[in-house]
């Protein structure tokens, strides 16, 4: 009988832990489902086994220390990225670490106390194994039957996996349930993640399978259709797109503590020109911002796994500023980020932007938030500015302009010399602070707003604002149920779509998806033409239902039948299955 090393208990139960509780940490917020199932335990095991090689079989205590504080990083980071993008981190996503340089408040505010459970954990599991004395380290290593114990899990896991498959495709079961689609991570560990991430890219060619697949699909959805005649207000030959960071649609109309939140976006919505939707459900992935820019601009939805503009910058992109060159446009994107973040510069020549005017074309003033970027009042003054000195958008010409604000972003810390409203200590501060934000960005906007009617050519300028997702993530649910945030704050993911000036004077009550303003902007400009329409529905046509799915499979509406939703949901799929098969290329008109 082989005498088991206590250290290799210590080491190995500490292992096991750490990997249990990041299992609980991740099911709170989604669901604890997936302990219930063989392969959330067995892999737990399998990893277990591995990570404890370099004590187990060497007696390297040292070295076992140095890759549990390995894996207490691993861990940890992947649960500060889940509070923001509810997924594991993608595999091509590691190689973009230095974005994290811009958003180092952002990280640090998706830090929670408990974490330092898992380097403690380390820590106390080292201190136990030196007080034990080490009394077995020149004792043989127990190899076989160490090594029988670890083939006998791993066959427990294939068995479990190869019933359903393979383990792609048994992954990708669990990724389509609706309770069950962010389990990944916690079913398979992290490292099971990152293995489907692998295994998902490796096939790049589209198959005529593949193309007959997603065209069926294709078939099936509502069909676009023409809906503005020569009798409604005159054709709009400008586009000027708002993407406000982290805007939701319930600090608009909306009065706290007697104090108008947004009073200037406000007046925008009581202007008769105006079509309103406040309930656009979030859809955006671990993308976020350039996933927003994704379905705004293309009407695609957003890969599965990793960023689309990272993985598949050069595919070909179907685009509203390609469409609006039917009015020949020059395509602008303004952006105070760096053209590296999110590989923002390739995917938006992919998209059709003549112009990128990023980072070092702003005066950095106002500067406040993750890494000091210029704030929204000063971005708008200089895009004022920059209009108005010929810069873009210069005589006679037609635009397509695309401005990315930032002041929005998590944590929201607004400085004290920019804050116009204050609350009572009876509102939560992160609520207390993203509405105080938000009135700095409305205030930014509205100004703006109110240049851009001065302009002779406002009269064929649609201007669109909307949110880019929803910006309080994990601590929504707190502040729902909190005494001042009850009954404001909203328990949805909605961001508001506002077009000002627009042809079709309306308030949109349904529900709709972030990938059904593409196609109601193809409406509104006349641009019904175009060779690509879209994933989603015009609201303007009467036959789309009032309803989306969210990126966890979540359905918000009504009106809608089960096949409804089986449609909706795959397609994400088959977006996924466009954008990394290059389904486009080749297709590409004008």
């Amino acid at each position: 009988m082989v005498k088991v090393d206590r250290s290799v208990l210590t080491f190995g139960s500490t292992l096991f832990l750490k990997f249990i509780y990041f299992d609980i940490l991740w099911c709170i917020p989604t669901t604890f489902g997936s302990l219930s199932t063989i392969e959330c335990f067995a892999t737990k095991l399998i990893a277990t086994f591995i990570l404890l090689i370099p004590y187990a079989i060497f007696r390297m205590w040292k070295t076992e220390a140095a890759v549990m504080l390995l894996l207490d990083f691993l861990l940890i980071a992947n649960l500060m990225y889940f509070r923001t993008y509810y997924t594991a981190i993608p595999l091509d996503s590691y190689g973009l670490s230095g974005n994290l340089a811009d958003f180092t408040a952002s990280v640090t505010d998706s830090v929670r106390w408990y974490d330092a459970f898992f380097p403690l954990s380390t820590v106390a599991a080292a201190v136990i194994h030196l007080r034990a004395g080490a009394p077995h380290l020149k004792r043989p290593a127990p190899v076989l039957p160490y090594s029988g114990m670890l083939a006998a899990l791993v066959c427990v896991f294939g068995t479990a996996t190869f019933v359903k498959g393979g383990f792609p495709e048994a992954y990708e079961q669990f990724r389509n349930k609706a309770y069950l689609c962010s389990s990944g991570p916690s079913i398979y560990t992290v490292f099971g993640s990152l293995c489907y991430d692998l295994l998902a890219g490796r096939q790049q060619e589209l198959t005529p399978e593949q193309e007959a697949k997603i065209e069926k699909w294709l078939s099936k959805r509502m069909k676009h259709e023409a809906v503005l005649t020569d009798s409604v207000a005159g054709r709009r030959t400008n586009c000027i797109i708002i993407l406000a960071e982290s805007l939701e649609s319930w600090v608009l109309e909306r009065v706290v503590e007697g104090q108008e939140i947004t009073p200037c976006l406000n007046e925008l919505l009581r202007d008769s020109t105006t079509l309103y939707a406040p309930h656009v459900l979030t859809q955006t992935k671990g993308g976020r911002s350039i996933d927003a820019q994704l379905m705004l601009c293309t009407g695609l939805l957003p890969i599965n796994s990793g960023t689309y503009s990272s993985q598949y910058p050069n595919h070909t992109y179907p685009s509203l500023q390609k469409a609006m060159r039917k009015n020949r446009s020059r395509n602008y994107l303004l952006t105070i980020d760096k053209v590296s973040t999110w590989n923002q510069a390739a995917i938006a020549k992919s998209f059709g932007m003549d112009t990128i005017i990023s980072y070092p074309d702003f005066e950095l003033t106002e500067a406040f938030g993750t890494h000091k970027r210029t704030g929204d009042g000063s971005f708008f003054v200089q895009c004022r500015e920059k209009i108005e000195n010929g810069e873009i958008w210069k005589k006679g010409e037609n635009t397509y302009m695309q401005l990315i604000t930032y002041s929005g972003h998590a944590p929201f810390v607004l400085p004290e010399y920019l804050k116009e409203v204050s609350f009572s200590s009876g509102i939560p501060k992160k609520m207390n602070d993203y509405m105080t934000t938000a009135r700095y960005t409305d205030k930014a906007i509205g100004r703006f707003v109110d240049y851009l009617k001065t302009l002779p050519q406002y009269g064929e300028t649609l201007v669109v604002i909307t949110g880019d997702h929803e910006g309080l993530a994990s601590y929504r649910a707190e502040l729902c149920s909190s005494p001042g945030g009850e009954g404001i704050v909203s328990d949805k993911q909605f961001t508001p779509f506002i077009v000002v000036n627009s042809p079709v004077g309306m308030r949109y009550n349904k529900v709709m998806g972030q990938i059904d303003m593409y196609p109601t902007l193809l409406n509104l400009l006349r641009l019904d033409g175009y060779y690509w329409t879209g994933f989603g529905g015009s609201i303007l046509n009467p036959q789309k239902k009032g309803f989306a799915v969210g990126s966890q499979m979540n359905v918000e509406g009504e009106g809608y039948t089960s096949g409804d939703v089986d449609l909706a949901k795959e397609a994400y799929t088959i977006s996924d299955e466009v954008i990394r098969f290059d389904y486009f290329r080749g297709k590409q008109k004008r």
